[in-house]
């Protein structure tokens, strides 16, 4: 399959353009009483990012034969869990980072406090967008609380924030492959298979499908982490937006750490050939997952 980085690159920024438009509509002005913790939220929401998992939830949307903007309020949602977990990330009990994307973290700007508060006020908005859903469109009531529950499980002690304490857990400490896959399994790649689901789910995919894009997702978790774990140690600060070596000033043990650069980088060429191969019931219509597959590991940041 050909791949041009530049003009997927531009593909990808066009797409996170729509969702920050659609975050702006979606989340409370910044002068909303109490204004602070409305600053703080839009400063965490907008604080860079490509807006990978909405982008994933509209595919997830087309490949069902429905539209992306049925699925947006999901989306979006999406987005706010995942601007929180990076907020409470980067607290200083947490990864204790100074900066995200190139600019101080909301702790730094906000206080500790405040950056708590902000997390926690991204995690309930989501959730309350979410319920509103359905009385905005036709989406059946049986498929939103469908995705209601995978996106909790995804974001809860069984996914996203199981991870986080499996992370916590195993700093400074030699892990084995398969810890440290389902570290970042439960991390990353839950909110991931969320994502992709949301969409397709609210637009009545059959469930063969839905499993097609759930192997796809898996894969692409992986091959996302791992390509973050090479771009801390090679990558250029410039693009990435942190120090390179910040995985390695935590204790963390990484998939270039376990395995050397050069076998690490096969994982994550395996898992994009993985995830093409999970999307061979499908036709045109998921040429940009197939995509996005490649961009992982051909990304600068």
């Amino acid at each position: 399959m050909d791949f041009n980085l530049e003009q997927f690159t531009r593909e990808v920024l066009s797409r996170k353009k729509y969702v920050d438009s659609c975050l702006k509509e979606y989340l409370n002005p910044e002068d909303t009483y109490p204004a602070l913790i409305h600053e703080a939220m839009h400063y965490a929401v907008f604080n860079g990012g490509k807006r990978l998992r909405p982008i994933m939830v509209l595919e997830g949307a087309v490949i069902a034969g429905g539209k992306k903007e049925k699925v947006m309020p999901a989306a979006c949602a999406i987005e706010m869990i995942h601007s929180y977990s990076l907020v409470h990330d980067d607290l200083p009990a947490m990864d204790d980072d100074d900066f995200r994307r190139g600019k101080p973290t909301c702790h730094k700007v906000f206080g500790e406090a405040n950056a708590i508060l902000t997390g926690d006020a991204l995690l309930t908005a989501a959730f309350e967008l979410l319920a509103g859903t359905i009385d905005k469109d036709e989406t059946m009531a049986d498929n939103l609380i469908r995705v209601i529950a995978l996106i909790s499980r995804a974001a809860g002690s069984r996914g996203m924030i199981g991870g986080q304490v499996l992370d916590l857990e195993s700093e400074g400490k030699n892990i084995d492959y398969e810890t440290l896959k389902t570290l970042h399994t439960l991390k990353t790649g839950e909110l991931f298979r969320a994502s992709l689901k949301t969409g397709a789910i609210l637009c009545d995919m059959e469930e063969s499908g839905l499993e097609a894009l759930d192997n796809y997702s898996r894969h692409f978790g992986l091959a996302f982490q791992i390509s973050d774990d090479i771009l801390d140690v090679k990558g250029d600060e410039s693009f990435t937006g942190k120090p390179v070596g910040s995985d390695e000033k935590n204790l963390k043990i990484t998939y270039p750490k376990l395995f050397g650069l050069d076998k690490a980088y096969e994982l994550a060429q395996e898992s994009v050939k993985n995830c093409i191969d999970s999307l061979k019931i499908f036709g045109n219509e998921a040429d940009f997952l197939r995509q996005l597959a490649c961009f992982t590991i051909k990304r600068n940041s």
